[in-house]
């Protein structure tokens, strides 16, 4: 289980990274969000590469994701 503060990185890392995205899009920011979470649970825990990370997923996902 991660802790609030944790919690709290990952939501603000995710809003920003899914910024240019529609808030209905749920399938690109749900996919974002599991690699994201994926990489804090590993023990990943510098803001920048999390956020790396999550633009990282974004491009690997459908062209209707960008």
């Amino acid at each position: 289980m991660l802790d609030a503060a944790t919690t709290a990185l990952l939501r603000a890392i995710l809003d920003e990274v899914c910024e240019s995205l529609s808030p209905y899009d749920t399938g690109a920011r749900t996919y974002v969000a599991s690699k994201i979470l994926e990489a804090a649970i590993r023990g990943e825990t510098m803001p920048d590469r999390l956020k790396q990370i999550g633009r990282e997923a974004l491009s690997e996902g459908p062209t209707m994701w960008r």
